[in-house]
């Protein structure tokens, strides 16, 4: 059943769509009201990331880059490490993709309060195609020392993602994406940087997402329950540090894992969960996400489909973990 204290939507099978993209644009702009440090650099995608919103009202702190992203996260670095909270913004598949050696060096290594916001990610990004599909990204983030790493779900959660991280004094990559996907929490659902969140209680599978995909594990949750199969569904949205209590505790309540995520199966939420129970509570874990393929062009609904992460493909992989208990 779904858990009471994650305030989720009333009805999961018809829920509003807003980009996730959004979030980022009312979050940075909240923080930038909250907080007068904050500063935003963009790499010439300022409607497109959605800064647009706090270039007008703060255009003392809104810097345009340009295509140059090495150059933003070498600004920010020197920004932040002069007290300005910066946030740089651009496609993911350049930041952290094309700048990754100068956020290494500049921003982790020293340890400065650097917001990377990582916009289209995935495949969701549709017709753009591989090229700036980011799927990645996460693993890039997630293997440097300090970087704090989020991958939010919905919109609201991006909101409270982007809010919560000008906060937290870390380097911080926070995941974006495009087009229009389900909000699936409300502003009561609790958000907290590295607290993972159970939305569904089962006691057959735990079903541990990130990011947009979580709207379909609660969909394969809910229609595997009239099988008999009860799935514990968890919002793992972030990757680093992970909330290893909760991983732990649900996987020997249930027995076995499927991890789901729109990014490369390999050093992302499913490694990170694998590294985790690997060392405290071995259990069987499926995969759902991309099998070492680049993205294609298309809707992002029909790519979801095409590269097995939609619902069905949920429903395969529960039924496989239970199977290998």
């Amino acid at each position: 059943m779904i858990n009471p204290e994650a305030k989720l939507i009333s009805d999961i099978n018809n829920p509003e769509m807003v980009p996730l993209r959004d979030g980022f644009g009312s979050g940075v702009f909240e923080a930038g009201e909250k907080d007068e440090r904050v500063v935003v650099l963009c790499a010439d995608l300022k409607e497109s990331t959605r800064c647009d919103k706090f270039a007008d009202k703060f255009s003392d702190r809104f810097l345009e880059m340009g295509v140059a992203e090495q150059n933003m996260a070498l600004v920010a670095s020197g920004l932040a490490n002069y007290g300005k909270i910066p946030f740089i913004a651009s496609y993911a598949t350049f930041s952290p993709g094309r700048n990754n050696e100068q956020i290494r060096t500049n921003i982790a290594l020293n340890n400065v309060s650097v917001k990377i916001a990582g916009h289209h990610a995935g495949v969701s990004v549709g017709p753009d195609g591989a090229t700036h599909q980011a799927l990645e990204d996460i693993a890039l983030m997630r293997v440097l020392p300090n970087m704090v790493v989020i991958v939010p779900c919905d919109v609201i959660e991006a909101r409270k993602a982007t809010v919560a991280a000008a906060s937290n004094g870390k380097p911080t990559y926070i995941r974006y994406g495009r087009e229009k996907s389900p909000v699936i929490t409300t502003e009561n659902s609790p958000f907290e940087i590295g607290e993972a969140l159970i939305l569904r209680e089962g006691k057959d599978v735990s079903i541990i997402g990130c990011g947009i995909l979580l709207h379909n594990a609660l969909l394969a949750a809910e229609e595997l329950s009239k099988e008999g199969i009860e799935c514990e569904v968890i919002n793992c949205h972030t990757i680093k540090p992970i909330d290893e209590k909760t991983i732990i505790k649900s996987a020997k309540k249930t027995g076995c894992v499927v991890s789901v995520e729109e990014h490369q199966i390999a050093g992302g939420l499913g490694s990170a969960v694998a590294e985790t129970l690997s060392r405290n509570y071995p259990v069987p874990q499926e995969y759902v996400g991309m099998q070492d393929r680049f993205g294609e062009s298309g809707k992002a609904e029909e790519l979801i489909e095409y590269f097995e992460m939609g619902k069905e493909s949920i429903k395969n992989a529960a039924r496989k973990a239970i199977s290998r208990k």
